[in-house]
């Protein structure tokens, strides 16, 4: 294999690369990695996108540690408004507190994965346009996208979820003052498999020059 680097991060090619010679199957995890040449078998990002569905039955399969520390990872570097990173993001381990955090959301597979993660918003500390916009959620979605998405790079499933109980959520997870909730998701091995995708047509949704 061929390697470049760029920025200290080491990206690696494949001696049969695509046509445009960029790196597109392994890369290695660096941040927080106890082996920083460790190489990590990915998908094509077109593929990951297209992959990823709102999975709603989980296998009980314990997920390797170091598997959730690149989940995790993928969450913090995620880019936020003026870097702010204005959020945290609680894991919890399923095992035991299933009673209390179906209090949080009822849905029986809400539970089934060995992890469920809760990403939070900590809006005093988010950047705000010039007429007063708050962009908190903004940045916590965009990081929480990057976390399932890496999740789903890792063959775990996810399924983002905001239609919880919020004063739930904030006694369970002991969350103070100034923290709030926006989104969780369980993350674990599939135990479904995805159906068709919906969505609407790119001439409804995209507009050039203007509206």
């Amino acid at each position: 294999m061929r390697q470049g680097a760029v920025a200290g991060i080491i990206a690696v090619w494949p001696e049969n690369a695509n046509k445009t010679g960029l790196p597109t199957r392994t890369f290695p995890v660096t941040l927080g990695a106890a082996n920083p040449k460790k190489e990590v078998v990915t998908m094509e990002f077109a593929e990951l996108i297209r992959r990823r569905y709102s999975v709603r039955a989980y296998q009980r399969r314990e997920i390797p540690e170091e598997v959730l520390q690149r989940v995790v990872e993928a969450f913090i570097l995620a880019p936020t408004a003026a870097n702010r990173q204005p959020f945290g993001l609680v894991v919890i381990h399923t095992a035991g507190r299933e009673a209390e955090l179906r209090r949080i959301y009822p849905a029986e597979w809400f539970v089934q994965a060995p992890v469920v993660v809760c990403a939070c918003g900590l809006p005093e500390k988010a950047w705000k346009r010039r007429d007063g916009k708050n962009y908190c959620d903004v940045d916590v979605a965009i990081a929480m996208d990057h976390l399932i998405l890496a999740a789903t790079d890792e063959g775990l499933g996810t399924c983002w979820v905001g239609a919880f109980d919020p004063e739930a959520a904030r006694h369970v997870l002991g969350l103070p003052q100034g923290v709030e909730p926006i989104a969780f998701t369980p993350l674990g091995y599939p135990a479904d498999a995805p159906g068709k995708k919906l969505r609407k047509k790119a001439e409804e949704l995209i507009h050039y020059e203007r509206w």
